[in-house]
């Protein structure tokens, strides 16, 4: 009898063990999943996990030890089953839609978490371009994300709404990031663009806040923000009301994009924080107001010259001879304009800081000819300043508050931008003047390699701007789980 027990011991153990694992990766567990931003890190990381307020449970101490474990290639921190495709349990074409994204997305962060692991990618196709550098926070993390984004990643754009405050928006001058990613996701030849609403990973709002503020707009009126928050509010009811998809994720699969200052306003005031879940790209990415970097997406801020897809300092010609230290023209808005100005306008001709320039004068020239530009906030936090520097091949120097930078959650800013505290702006000269010229040498060098990425084309290209917000927005819809 004792040799009976002994035997079926283990054989109940076993037996145990492989129930537990069917009710792990069973889509009827409920645990969920987490994804660490330090993944994308290589290095230790002190970013927050992104996660979604009303769809997670957070294992922190687990998240924590897969951090600490893996800091040397970047970690993908996750709690149970958000690596496993249920696929090995149902058939995929008698699931739900809903099962059916589930399953997408669990696959492509094993794919992402596998490429961390390895060092190496996974594609079907030839790549024409790796990133590569540490312009990047983890290189293969990032780049085993965007094939599987390109792989994998569909869009449903509502088609309700009229113009000019729906389907259009500006194309030139400040905002115009917001026209042309409107007409990008509602070109036909989109890409991402999901044939029908069943297959869509998410689903994109085409409302313009800019247009909005040019209709409706009247001077001296005391209305505020009130006729815009209408607008977003009656948008959503409408597409809330006619589809079930708003409703089924209180608005967690859809995202919006915005470049007006008013836009993270508009969106946070709107009734019953109805954007609460929603996915905002805006400009203004102001972290000590209502921007949110753990479900927001900063977007970088494109002032286009008219009937152009150029910025004032794209495709110059560059000369390693510049003979000016630091530069910055433009008003005094907001208090550290005023005090970068008050300090230093017109007292250095090495550092030239400028409130307007003389009528006539070429101001990308002078920002090519720079070996720093000057990029501080105005009365918001966004500057068009950062990506003129990129372009100008001018080493950024932003000197701003609690503004979150554009795709930071891939490119590591301190490897080819300086930052400046604004208490630090009456040292500003003694600060870039010690920047060996090795150093500066490397910024200047990984200023031109991220360039790609602040490209705006149409129709867009892979690893370009407009690429670059999509995959901001695909990220963090892996951190969201839809209930089946």
């Amino acid at each position: 009898m004792a040799n009976r027990i002994d035997y079926k011991t283990p054989l109940m153990v076993f037996t145990a063990l492989l129930l537990l694992l069917v009710f792990y990766f069973s889509p009827s567990n409920k645990q969920h999943f987490i994804i660490n931003t330090g993944f994308f890190s290589s290095n230790n990381s002190t970013s927050p996990y992104i996660q979604r307020p009303q769809n997670f449970s957070a294992d922190d101490s687990l998240a924590s030890k897969s951090a600490t474990n893996e800091t040397n290639n970047g970690s993908l921190a996750i709690t149970s089953g958000s690596t496993a495709s249920s696929e090995h349990t149902h058939d995929r074409k008698t699931r739900t839609s809903a099962e059916r994204i589930e399953d997408d997305l669990a696959s492509a962060r094993s794919a992402i978490q596998k490429a961390v692991r390895t060092g190496n990618y996974t594609s079907n196709r030839v790549q024409d371009f790796i990133p590569r550098g540490p312009i990047y926070r983890n290189p293969n993390a990032f780049h085993q994300s965007y094939i599987e984004m390109e792989k994998t990643f569909k869009i449903w754009t509502y088609k309700e709404g009229e113009l000019p405050l729906v389907h259009n928006g500006p194309h030139s001058y400040l905002y115009s990031i917001e026209g042309h990613f409107i007409d990008e996701m509602e070109e036909d030849t989109n890409p991402f663009a999901a044939s029908n609403m069943e297959e869509a990973h998410t689903f994109f709002l085409p409302f313009s806040v800019t247009n909005m503020v040019s209709a409706l707009y009247v001077p001296g009126s005391r209305a505020g923000l009130a006729p815009y928050i209408h607008v977003v509010a009656d948008y959503v009811r409408v597409i809330s009301e006619k589809y079930q998809y708003w409703n089924r994720s209180s608005g967690g699969d859809h995202f919006m994009v915005s470049c007006h200052d008013w836009a993270a306003k508009v969106t946070n005031q709107a009734p019953d924080e109805l954007f609460k879940n929603v996915i905002r790209a805006v400009c203004n990415a102001n972290s000590s107001e209502s921007f949110n970097p753990k479900l927001d997406v900063s977007l970088p801020e494109l002032s286009l010259v008219t009937r152009t897809l150029l910025i004032s300092t794209q495709s110059r010609k560059t000369s390693p001879n510049r003979p000016i230290l630091a530069f910055f023209a433009g008003g005094a808005h907001g208090n550290i304009r005023k005090m970068l100005i008050e300090q230093w306008k017109d007292k250095d001709s090495e550092l030239q800081v400028n409130e307007y320039l003389p009528k006539g004068t070429d101001y990308g020239a002078l920002m090519v000819r720079s070996r720093f530009c000057l990029c501080p906030s105005g009365y918001e936090v966004a500057s068009p300043r950062i990506v003129e520097a990129i372009h100008a091949s001018c080493v950024p120097v932003i000197i701003s508050d609690h503004y979150d930078l554009p795709f930071s959650d891939i490119l590591d800013w301190s490897q080819f931008s300086i930052q400046v505290p604004i208490d630090k702006i009456p040292e500003l000269k003694t600060i870039l003047l010690a920047v060996p010229d090795k150093r500066y040498r490397q910024l200047q060098k990984r200023v031109k390699q991220v360039q790609r990425h602040f490209t705006l084309n149409r129709p867009a290209k892979r690893f370009d701007v407009t690429h670059m917000i999509l995959h901001s927005v695909w990220l963090r819809r892996l951190n969201f789980h839809l209930r089946a």
